[in-house]
Order: structure tokens, then C-alpha cells, then sequence
């Protein structure tokens, strides 16, 4: 009797596990496979995905092809091969207690971060001269908050003497899921932007301004896009209205996404 009992009580137990299981829709972990993006002219472009466990490996598209090394569970080396000219581009990539502190385009560029107390990370970008002398390009801070990069206030240091040009991009985003936050270790890539959110950026607002002489001129520009999703809360598709603030998607208005 004491044995029914038992056999009866674990049989439970597995029926509400499977049952709590299969009605949670948003507890399933996704790696996107692919994406279509197609641009205003009804062209389009595939990407693929391809990874070890929960390691990206490449990024392979149309244009462009990218490998990714790992170290420890972080990336410390990205080579991306233009395909249309056959030039590659190597960053790699340095952590201090699992945080990024540098990330340098070897012979081109190097930028340093430094990340605060308040959670903000400032960082300073130094290129490389024609004399082979570091530069210092411009500085500025990434504000973070519920795991999404909110806004990057960026002052451009190469600048004639007595004008000062600022830089600010600020993003809003829903509450689903970013498909590639799941990579291991991609949320560390601070200079990915708004791809390293934990969700999807809806608007990116981008304002510009110079001033010299007391004089100030400004811009504001808003890049506005709309998502569906499945079940799990992932985007299937994804329409701009007009390219991305940051590049990652420009020239292209709608993108499909594969899991």
C-alpha cells in the first residue's frame, strides 16, 4: 500500500512538471539560425548562424563573413572578411574580471573602458596616425539599465581648436527577447550597441550638435522600428522605418528570423 502510494505521489509530481512545463511559453532559450533581410528595392540578403553549444562560431552573410574565438566563455577575437574586397579586420578583445576593458582593431584602433561604480562605462576610442601615434578620436559614457544599453553620450576629441561636436543615441525597447543575447559572452561586446540589449530596440533617437563661437547647431533623427513575435516572445520579423541609427542593419527594411 505504502509503495501505491509513492509510485502515485511521483507520478503526480512528473504530470504538474509537464504540465507546468508545456503552458510556459516564455521559458524556452532560442539561438538564432538565420535571417532574411530585405531591402526597400525587394532585394534580400541571408545571413547564417552558426555555433559550439552556446558559443557563436560565424556569422556569415552576403558582403561580409565572421569568425569568433573564444577564451574562458568570452570572446577575445573577432576576424570579419569584407567579401566584396577580400580585406579582413581582427579585434580582439581583453576582460578584467569577466568586464571588457579594451577592445583593439589591430593597426587601426583601440578603445579603452573603464566601468564605474554607478554601473555606466566610459570609454575613450584612440586611432592610429598616419605617423603611427595614437589619437585620441572621442570619449564618452554608456548608460545601462534592466540589462539594455539605453544611451551612449559621445564628444569628438579631433575637433578644430574652439568647437566642441557632441554625440547622443538613446534607445526604447519592448519587453521581448533579443535572439542574440542569448550568446554566450556577446552581451560583453560593448562596442556592439543596442545588440548587446536583452531586448529589442523599438526607436533610436540620434541628436548632433556644434557649437563654436557661441554659436549651436543640432540635429535630431529618430529610426523607428516594429517587431512580431512567436510564443516564446522572440522576433520573426522585424520592419524599419528607415536604416538603423548604429549600421547594423542599413540599407535594409525588413528582416526574418530563423531559430
Amino acid at each position: 500500500m505504502k509503495q501505491k502510494k509513492y509510485i502515485f505521489w511521483v507520478l503526480s509530481i512528473f504530470l504538474l512538471t509537464l504540465y507546468s512545463c508545456s503552458n510556459d511559453t516564455d521559458g524556452g532559450v532560442k539561438l538564432l539560425k538565420k535571417t532574411v533581410e530585405i531591402s526597400a528595392d525587394g532585394t534580400s540578403a541571408t545571413t547564417l548562424f552558426t555555433y559550439n553549444g552556446g558559443e557563436i562560431a560565424s556569422i556569415d552573410g552576403v558582403q561580409k563573413r565572421t569568425d569568433f574565438t573564444y577564451t574562458d566563455g568570452l570572446i577575445t577575437k573577432v576576424v570579419t572578411l569584407n567579401k566584396i574586397n577580400q580585406q579582413s579586420e581582427t579585434i580582439e578583445y581583453s576582460y578584467l574580471e569577466g568586464k571588457l576593458v579594451e577592445a583593439e582593431s589591430l593597426g587601426n584602433y583601440r578603445i579603452n573602458y573603464i566601468h564605474n561604480s554607478d554601473k555606466t562605462v566610459s570609454y575613450e576610442k584612440l586611432t592610429i596616425n598616419s605617423g603611427n601615434q595614437e589619437v585620441k578620436e572621442f570619449h564618452g559614457t554608456l548608460y545601462f539599465e534592466n540589462e539594455n544599453l539605453i544611451k551612449e553620450e559621445r564628444i569628438l576629441d579631433n575637433t578644430a581648436p574652439g568647437v566642441l561636436s557632441k554625440y547622443s543615441v538613446s534607445f526604447d525597447y519592448d519587453s521581448k527577447h533579443n535572439p542574440l543575447y542569448n550568446i554566450l559572452g556577446y552581451k560583453k561586446l560593448l562596442d556592439y550597441n543596442e545588440g548587446i540589449s536583452s531586448n529589442n530596440s523599438l526607436i533610436s533617437t540620434v541628436i548632433t550638435s556644434v557649437s563654436k563661437d557661441d554659436q549651436i547647431t543640432s540635429s535630431a533623427n529618430f529610426y523607428k522600428s516594429s517587431f512580431k513575435y512567436d510564443l516564446d516572445n522572440y522576433p520573426t520579423e522585424q520592419v524599419s522605418e528607415n536604416a538603423s541609427a548604429t549600421n547594423r542593419n542599413a540599407g535594409y527594411l525588413k528582416s526574418v528570423y530563423f531559430y
